[in-house]
């Protein structure tokens, strides 16, 4: 190309055409990159080892999934309080934190299909009633995680029980082996691998039914901000690929005896 015999104009022509087509080759070729939070003190699904490393179910999620988009992605720990303002606020991209789908939450954010079932239950000591309803809790102490579906739940359902809230989840069972707390609400899967498989937990049971629905949820998903179309639906891709391909059950059966879909 002998840009000496052309005219001036002709050369700016091939110049912003070498710009762009520069330009469009980077970005095609550009990686993805995502933050992604995580709370970070939720055992067995998301929790720090002795070297402060995020480790848990979501995590190792939150990693197959970014394999799948061919994504960089950095996983964080946040608070559950300040879980969803810090998405909105666009500290990170996405949430994936076992975080349950209702109607409040979806005024907030947008969610992925749903990637794994909640069901909530009663932890009490082994010779409380089997009666967990708000009548027959009247007046007896619950302790429940802030900012928690449960949480929710029980302010809306049992108002005439003294509600406590805590951080962590693990901060509520150990008031309830201190006899501080009548009841706990949390996630049943949660308790089952977690607080039941303890020696503190020797002199308690799950009591009542199974509770899911409502104000519980409808499963569990990973949320983007709203309008982020794009990332949801590669999220949402992702999600499917690793279904398909075993990559969930693997993941899933390092933690869990069970299925959790």
């Amino acid at each position: 190309m002998h840009f000496a015999s052309r005219p001036l104009h002709s050369i700016r022509r091939w110049i912003c055409l070498l710009a762009f087509l520069c330009t469009w080759a980077g970005a095609a070729g550009a990686q993805a990159q995502y933050r992604i939070a995580t709370e970070g003190t939720y055992a067995p699904w998301s929790f720090k080892d002795a070297q402060g490393v995020l480790q848990g179910w979501d995590v190792d999620i939150a990693k197959a999934l970014c394999e799948k988009m061919s994504a960089r992605c950095e996983i964080v720990a946040q608070d559950w309080d300040g879980i969803i303002p810090g998405l909105m606020a666009r500290k990170y991209d996405m949430i994936v934190a076992s975080m349950a789908i209702t109607p409040q939450r979806r005024q907030r954010v947008d969610f992925s299909e749903k990637y794994k079932d909640t069901i909530s239950r009663f932890v009490a000591r082994k010779n409380a009633p089997a009666d967990v309803s708000p009548a027959a809790l009247k007046g007896k102490s619950i302790g429940v995680q802030r900012g928690s579906i449960q949480a929710a739940y029980l302010a809306d359902a049992y108002r005439d029980a003294d509600l406590k809230y805590y951080d962590t989840s693990q901060a509520a069972e150990l008031d309830l082996v201190a006899g501080r707390v009548d009841y706990i609400l949390g996630n049943m899967v949660t308790y089952f691998v977690g607080f039941m498989k303890t020696p503190e937990s020797r002199n308690f049971a799950f009591v009542g039914p199974d509770l899911k629905g409502g104000l519980l949820g409808e499963g569990n998903g990973i949320a983007v901000r709203k309008g982020d179309t794009a990332l949801l639906s590669r999220v949402n891709a992702a999600l499917a690929a690793i279904r398909a391909d075993g990559t969930y059950d693997r993941i899933t059966a390092r933690y869990f005896p069970f299925r959790l879909m």
